[in-house]
C-alpha cells in the first residue's frame, strides 16, 4: 500500500486568512416526507446557495430506490452536497464556500429549519488556515495511519 506522506510548512508560509469555510452539517429527525422528495430537496439547496451568498453555476440531483436523494450544487465559490436517509430521517450537509462575501452559516440555519431538524450537529472548519497545534496533530494522525499498515 502507498504511504500517504502530509507536507508540513512553516507557519508563516501558510495562508494569513483561510481561503474558505467548510460547514459540515448533520441534521437528525426530520420528516420522512422531506427527505424523500428531489423537487423539495432541489429547491431547498437553490435557497441555500442563495442564502450562502453564493453564486449558483449547476445543480444535479438523483432519486434512489426505494428511497433517498443526492443533490449537489456546484458553485461560483465551491460546492453544498445534500445526502438523505429518509428511513433515518437523518441528511448529511456539505457547505463548502470561497470568499470574504459568502456566509455559509446562513445556508445551514435556512436548512436546519427547512428539513424541520429536531437535532443537529454543526462542524465549521477554515480551510487554508491552520494553527500549529491543528497542524501537528492531523500530522501525528496521518503518520500513525499510515504507519500501522
Amino acid at each position: 500500500m502507498e504511504k500517504l506522506e502530509m507536507q508540513s510548512y512553516p507557519v508563516g508560509d501558510t495562508p494569513l486568512v483561510p481561503v474558505g469555510s467548510h460547514c459540515i452539517l448533520e441534521l437528525y429527525d426530520c420528516p420522512t416526507h422531506l427527505l424523500n422528495n428531489p423537487e423539495f430537496i432541489k429547491q431547498a439547496l437553490v435557497e441555500a446557495a442563495y442564502r450562502a451568498k453564493s453564486t449558483l453555476l449547476k445543480e444535479i440531483s438523483h432519486h434512489f430506490e426505494p428511497f433517498g436523494v443526492t443533490a449537489l450544487a456546484l458553485l461560483a465559490e465551491s460546492h453544498i452536497s445534500i445526502h438523505t436517509w429518509p428511513e433515518h430521517g437523518y441528511i448529511a450537509v456539505d457547505i463548502f464556500t470561497c470568499g470574504q462575501h459568502t456566509q455559509p452559516e446562513k445556508a445551514c440555519k435556512y436548512l436546519v429549519q427547512t428539513f424541520q431538524a429536531s437535532k443537529h450537529v454543526l462542524l465549521t472548519l477554515p480551510r487554508g488556515k491552520l494553527s500549529p497545534q491543528i497542524q501537528k496533530k492531523l500530522e501525528e494522525s496521518l503518520f500513525l495511519a499510515t504507519s500501522e499498515r
